[in-house]
């Protein structure tokens, strides 16, 4: 969901005003959802590398997700909407870490649409805290090494509960992934657009989804086999 600080700079205003806005999409987005025929949306929202920015902007992100989760998550949960996260929780304020506690259970019985907030997250991370965990098993005799393959690695992410992405947005006009789901995307289509994210509407999402329909997915084999 990239562009939020840009859209708001282009206008004169605070960065953070972007980002207010770029939660207020969210809620959008979400609602049009299931209409689309989507029953897994994972939005990137705080990576480990966006601690690098200011002070300043990285309290106001954090008090605007805090602020965004507390008022959505009666109405995600009567909307069937099941809340979860992922990332390095470690590193967030224990007041923030016990809220999403709370949600994630709150929501849990949704079943219309699986949203997943990935904050404090890179995938590279994500990847060396999995091989860690599965390192000390090994060490302890808990699991031979023979045993540590793809599927295992996979069970053991963040996201070992969820599908692989089929479809990767990103928006703002960079052409990056930027560490986000690296291990799961590796047979995802990915889409560019330079839609700034406070301007990326249902109707883009729509327009998006269409053409990702087009597309001819083969994960490594031949056209018509």
């Amino acid at each position: 969901m990239d562009g939020n600080g840009r859209w708001a700079t282009s206008r004169g205003w605070p960065r953070l005003v972007g980002h207010r806005r770029g939660a207020e999409r969210v809620r959008e987005i979400v609602r049009a959802c299931p209409d689309l025929g989507i029953r897994w949306l994972t939005i990137y929202a705080f990576s480990t590398e966006n601690w690098k920015r200011s002070t300043e902007e990285v309290l106001g992100l954090m008090a605007i997700f805090a602020r965004y989760i507390e008022r959505e998550a009666d109405r995600l949960s009567v909307e069937g909407v099941r809340l979860r996260f992922i990332g390095d929780r470690t590193r967030l304020d224990p007041k923030l870490q016990k809220m999403m506690a709370g949600i994630e259970a709150r929501t849990a019985h949704g079943g219309r649409l699986n949203l997943t907030v990935a904050i404090n997250y890179g995938g590279r991370d994500e990847i060396a805290r999995t091989m860690r965990a599965i390192a000390r098993d090994v060490a302890a005799g808990l699991l031979a090494p023979e045993a540590v393959d793809e599927a295992l690695i996979s069970a053991r992410l963040d996201t070992g509960d969820l599908p692989d992405p089929d479809l990767v947005i990103r928006t703002s006009g960079e052409t990056r992934t930027s560490n986000f789901l690296p291990w799961q995307a590796a047979y995802a289509e990915y889409e560019f657009t330079p839609t700034l994210w406070p301007d990326f509407s249902a109707q883009d999402l729509a327009l998006i989804m269409g053409a990702y329909g087009n597309r001819e997915r083969r994960f490594g084999g031949v056209a018509g086999e």
